[in-house]
Protein backbone atom coordinates (compact mmCIF):
# COMPACT_ATOMS: atom_id res chain seq x y z
CA UNK A 1 0.00 0.00 0.00
CA UNK A 2 1.18 3.42 -0.91
CA UNK A 3 1.92 6.13 1.93
CA UNK A 4 -0.95 8.72 1.94
CA UNK A 5 0.21 11.90 0.17
CA UNK A 6 1.20 14.62 2.15
CA UNK A 7 1.71 18.21 2.03
CA UNK A 8 3.79 20.99 3.83
CA UNK A 9 2.66 24.61 3.33
CA UNK A 10 5.23 26.71 4.03
CA UNK A 11 4.37 30.12 5.29
CA UNK A 12 6.80 33.00 5.00
CA UNK A 13 7.72 34.91 8.45
CA UNK A 14 4.14 35.13 9.78
CA UNK A 15 4.55 36.95 12.77
CA UNK A 16 5.73 39.97 10.52
CA UNK A 17 4.06 38.94 7.11
CA UNK A 18 0.69 38.61 8.44
CA UNK A 19 -1.29 42.33 7.36
CA UNK A 20 -4.96 42.52 5.87
CA UNK A 21 -5.54 39.22 7.19
CA UNK A 22 -3.62 37.21 4.64
CA UNK A 23 -3.33 34.45 7.11
CA UNK A 24 -6.34 33.28 5.66
CA UNK A 25 -4.74 32.10 2.66
CA UNK A 26 -3.32 29.38 4.91
CA UNK A 27 -6.50 28.58 6.75
CA UNK A 28 -7.88 27.88 3.33
CA UNK A 29 -5.35 25.62 1.91
CA UNK A 30 -5.01 23.89 5.35
CA UNK A 31 -9.11 22.86 5.42
CA UNK A 32 -9.43 22.34 2.06
CA UNK A 33 -6.55 19.64 2.15
CA UNK A 34 -8.01 18.06 5.56
CA UNK A 35 -11.27 18.36 3.63
CA UNK A 36 -10.08 16.10 1.03
CA UNK A 37 -7.69 13.56 3.92
CA UNK A 38 -5.06 15.12 2.68
CA UNK A 39 -2.51 15.49 5.95
CA UNK A 40 -0.96 18.89 6.13
CA UNK A 41 1.45 20.74 7.66
CA UNK A 42 2.10 24.24 8.21
CA UNK A 43 5.97 24.98 8.81
CA UNK A 44 7.17 28.73 9.60
CA UNK A 45 9.49 30.02 7.75
CA UNK A 46 11.27 32.96 9.87
CA UNK A 47 14.32 34.07 12.12
CA UNK A 48 14.21 30.78 13.89
CA UNK A 49 13.50 28.10 10.86
CA UNK A 50 16.78 26.41 9.79
CA UNK A 51 17.86 27.32 5.83
CA UNK A 52 17.69 23.27 5.53
CA UNK A 53 13.89 23.40 6.61
CA UNK A 54 12.89 25.68 3.24
CA UNK A 55 13.72 22.80 1.44
CA UNK A 56 11.19 20.92 3.20
CA UNK A 57 7.67 22.77 1.99
CA UNK A 58 5.65 22.08 -0.66
CA UNK A 59 3.54 25.35 -0.85
CA UNK A 60 4.66 28.38 -0.27
CA UNK A 61 2.40 31.45 1.13
CA UNK A 62 4.05 34.95 1.99
CA UNK A 63 1.86 38.29 2.75
CA UNK A 64 2.18 41.39 3.20
CA UNK A 65 3.94 43.78 5.98
CA UNK A 66 4.70 47.36 6.37
CA UNK A 67 8.20 49.19 5.06
CA UNK A 68 9.92 47.99 8.62
CA UNK A 69 8.76 44.45 9.31
CA UNK A 70 9.50 44.06 5.12
CA UNK A 71 13.18 45.56 5.87
CA UNK A 72 13.49 43.24 8.65
CA UNK A 73 12.16 39.96 6.49
CA UNK A 74 14.88 41.30 3.58
CA UNK A 75 17.58 40.93 6.54
CA UNK A 76 17.05 37.49 7.28
CA UNK A 77 16.34 36.04 4.12
CA UNK A 78 20.01 35.80 3.17
CA UNK A 79 22.42 33.54 1.82
CA UNK A 80 21.35 30.37 1.95
CA UNK A 81 17.74 30.71 2.73
CA UNK A 82 17.34 32.99 -0.09
CA UNK A 83 19.34 30.23 -2.32
CA UNK A 84 16.78 27.49 -1.30
CA UNK A 85 13.80 29.49 -1.59
CA UNK A 86 15.03 30.76 -5.25
CA UNK A 87 15.61 27.39 -6.30
CA UNK A 88 12.26 26.34 -4.57
CA UNK A 89 10.09 28.34 -7.04
CA UNK A 90 12.63 28.08 -10.17
CA UNK A 91 12.19 24.05 -10.43
CA UNK A 92 8.24 24.78 -9.68
CA UNK A 93 7.09 24.60 -6.41
CA UNK A 94 4.04 26.94 -6.42
CA UNK A 95 3.66 29.64 -4.14
CA UNK A 96 1.46 32.70 -3.71
CA UNK A 97 2.82 35.89 -2.66
CA UNK A 98 0.28 38.70 -1.95
CA UNK A 99 0.06 42.29 -1.18
CA UNK A 100 4.38 43.44 -0.11
CA UNK A 101 5.59 39.28 0.23
CA UNK A 102 5.74 40.19 -4.47
CA UNK A 103 8.22 43.25 -3.81
CA UNK A 104 10.47 40.28 -1.97
CA UNK A 105 10.85 38.79 -5.11
CA UNK A 106 11.30 41.39 -7.62
CA UNK A 107 14.51 43.48 -7.74
CA UNK A 108 14.09 46.33 -5.32
CA UNK A 109 11.50 48.43 -3.36
CA UNK A 110 11.85 51.99 -2.74
CA UNK A 111 9.84 53.02 0.27
CA UNK A 112 8.26 56.62 0.88
CA UNK A 113 10.88 57.39 2.98
CA UNK A 114 14.32 55.32 3.84
CA UNK A 115 16.67 53.51 1.62
CA UNK A 116 15.96 51.06 -0.99
CA UNK A 117 15.10 47.63 -0.16
CA UNK A 118 16.81 44.87 -2.30
CA UNK A 119 15.03 41.82 -3.40
CA UNK A 120 15.48 38.74 -4.38
CA UNK A 121 15.65 39.31 -8.06
CA UNK A 122 13.20 36.64 -8.81
CA UNK A 123 11.06 38.49 -10.99
CA UNK A 124 11.65 41.00 -13.31
CA UNK A 125 9.45 43.50 -11.40
CA UNK A 126 10.31 46.96 -9.68
CA UNK A 127 8.54 48.75 -6.76
CA UNK A 128 8.49 52.28 -6.16
CA UNK A 129 6.29 54.31 -3.37
CA UNK A 130 5.57 57.87 -5.47
CA UNK A 131 6.37 59.82 -1.94
CA UNK A 132 4.08 59.82 1.51
CA UNK A 133 1.48 62.78 0.10
CA UNK A 134 0.47 60.68 -2.76
CA UNK A 135 -3.11 58.81 -2.28
CA UNK A 136 -2.38 54.54 -1.77
CA UNK A 137 -4.42 52.26 -4.03
CA UNK A 138 -6.77 51.24 -1.57
CA UNK A 139 -10.60 49.24 -2.21
CA UNK A 140 -12.27 46.24 -4.17
CA UNK A 141 -10.20 44.98 -7.26
CA UNK A 142 -11.17 42.50 -10.00
CA UNK A 143 -9.19 40.71 -12.48
CA UNK A 144 -8.86 38.54 -15.18
CA UNK A 145 -6.42 36.10 -14.95
CA UNK A 146 -4.57 35.69 -18.20
CA UNK A 147 -0.74 34.54 -17.50
CA UNK A 148 -0.10 31.21 -19.24
CA UNK A 149 -0.28 28.34 -18.75
CA UNK A 150 -2.49 29.00 -15.45
CA UNK A 151 -5.27 31.11 -17.06
CA UNK A 152 -5.82 27.59 -19.81
CA UNK A 153 -5.79 25.23 -16.58
CA UNK A 154 -8.04 27.46 -14.33
CA UNK A 155 -10.47 27.65 -17.60
CA UNK A 156 -10.92 24.11 -18.13
CA UNK A 157 -11.58 23.43 -14.62
CA UNK A 158 -14.19 26.43 -14.43
CA UNK A 159 -15.71 26.68 -17.82
CA UNK A 160 -15.28 30.58 -18.36
CA UNK A 161 -12.29 32.85 -17.97
CA UNK A 162 -10.89 33.05 -13.89
CA UNK A 163 -11.82 36.26 -12.38
CA UNK A 164 -10.34 37.09 -9.41
CA UNK A 165 -12.13 39.50 -6.41
CA UNK A 166 -9.66 41.06 -4.17
CA UNK A 167 -8.88 43.73 -1.70
CA UNK A 168 -5.77 45.88 -2.84
CA UNK A 169 -4.07 48.49 0.06
CA UNK A 170 -0.54 49.69 -1.07
CA UNK A 171 1.30 52.86 -1.51
CA UNK A 172 3.97 51.12 -3.71
CA UNK A 173 3.77 50.93 -7.56
CA UNK A 174 5.27 48.00 -9.34
CA UNK A 175 6.28 47.82 -12.81
CA UNK A 176 6.79 44.47 -14.89
CA UNK A 177 9.98 43.94 -16.82
CA UNK A 178 10.22 40.80 -18.91
CA UNK A 179 7.47 38.62 -16.63
CA UNK A 180 4.18 37.73 -17.11
CA UNK A 181 1.21 40.00 -15.58
CA UNK A 182 -0.78 37.54 -13.75
CA UNK A 183 -4.18 39.32 -15.55
CA UNK A 184 -5.74 42.26 -16.42
CA UNK A 185 -7.37 44.68 -14.32
CA UNK A 186 -11.53 45.33 -14.93
CA UNK A 187 -12.27 47.22 -11.61
CA UNK A 188 -9.69 48.70 -9.09
CA UNK A 189 -5.77 49.26 -9.50
CA UNK A 190 -4.00 46.63 -9.89
CA UNK A 191 0.05 46.98 -10.58
CA UNK A 192 0.47 50.85 -10.88
CA UNK A 193 -3.05 51.91 -11.59
CA UNK A 194 -1.40 53.03 -15.18
CA UNK A 195 -0.83 50.08 -17.37
CA UNK A 196 -3.86 47.73 -16.57
CA UNK A 197 -1.94 44.65 -15.45
CA UNK A 198 -2.42 43.12 -12.04
CA UNK A 199 0.17 40.77 -10.29
CA UNK A 200 2.77 38.71 -11.81
CA UNK A 201 2.93 34.90 -12.51
CA UNK A 202 6.38 32.78 -12.37
CA UNK A 203 6.84 28.83 -13.03
CA UNK A 204 4.28 28.54 -10.48
CA UNK A 205 4.37 31.60 -8.08
CA UNK A 206 1.60 33.73 -8.18
CA UNK A 207 2.48 37.67 -7.07
CA UNK A 208 -0.34 39.74 -6.48
CA UNK A 209 -1.73 43.04 -4.76
CA UNK A 210 -5.17 41.34 -3.96
CA UNK A 211 -5.38 40.17 -0.50
CA UNK A 212 -7.68 40.51 2.04
CA UNK A 213 -7.54 37.33 1.77
CA UNK A 214 -7.22 36.25 -1.51
CA UNK A 215 -8.06 32.09 -1.75
CA UNK A 216 -11.15 31.77 0.46
CA UNK A 217 -12.66 34.58 -2.13
CA UNK A 218 -11.32 32.53 -4.78
CA UNK A 219 -11.37 28.74 -3.64
CA UNK A 220 -10.89 27.65 -7.19
CA UNK A 221 -7.22 29.34 -6.85
CA UNK A 222 -6.14 27.19 -3.83
CA UNK A 223 -7.50 24.00 -5.11
CA UNK A 224 -4.87 24.73 -8.31
CA UNK A 225 -2.24 25.49 -5.61
CA UNK A 226 -2.87 21.97 -3.67
CA UNK A 227 -3.21 20.06 -7.27
CA UNK A 228 0.15 21.26 -8.51
CA UNK A 229 2.06 20.87 -5.00
CA UNK A 230 0.87 17.09 -5.23
CA UNK A 231 1.66 16.52 -8.76
CA UNK A 232 5.07 18.36 -8.48
CA UNK A 233 5.91 16.38 -5.28
CA UNK A 234 5.01 12.62 -6.50
CA UNK A 235 5.28 13.17 -10.22
CA UNK A 236 1.69 12.21 -11.06
CA UNK A 237 -1.51 13.54 -12.33
CA UNK A 238 -3.97 14.33 -9.58
CA UNK A 239 -7.48 14.68 -9.52
CA UNK A 240 -8.74 16.74 -6.24
CA UNK A 241 -12.32 15.46 -4.48
CA UNK A 242 -14.60 18.20 -5.47
CA UNK A 243 -15.84 20.59 -2.60
CA UNK A 244 -19.09 22.05 -2.25
CA UNK A 245 -18.48 26.18 -3.05
CA UNK A 246 -21.58 27.42 -3.62
CA UNK A 247 -21.59 29.73 -0.70
CA UNK A 248 -18.57 30.96 -1.88
CA UNK A 249 -19.47 31.25 -5.11
CA UNK A 250 -23.14 32.98 -3.90
CA UNK A 251 -20.69 35.62 -2.48
CA UNK A 252 -18.59 36.00 -5.18
CA UNK A 253 -21.70 36.71 -7.30
CA UNK A 254 -22.82 39.53 -4.81
CA UNK A 255 -19.73 41.30 -5.35
CA UNK A 256 -19.27 41.19 -8.88
CA UNK A 257 -22.87 42.53 -9.16
CA UNK A 258 -21.82 45.24 -6.75
CA UNK A 259 -18.95 46.29 -8.84
CA UNK A 260 -20.96 45.76 -11.65
CA UNK A 261 -18.67 43.84 -13.10
CA UNK A 262 -19.14 40.98 -15.72
CA UNK A 263 -17.49 37.70 -14.49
Amino acid sequence: MSEPRSLTIGWLYPNLMSTYGDRGNVICLQRRCQWRDIPVTILPLDQQTEAAQFSDVDIIVGGGAQDRQQEIVMRDLQGAKADILRNKLEVGTPGVFTCGSPQLLGHYYEPALGQRIEGLGLLDLVTKHPGPNVSRCIGNVVFEITASPLAEELKQRLGQPPVIIGFENHGGRTYLGNVQPLGTVKSGYGNNGEDGYEGAFYRHAIATYSHGPLLPKNPFVADWLIKTALQEKYHTEIQLIPLDDSLAQQAREAMLKRLETVA
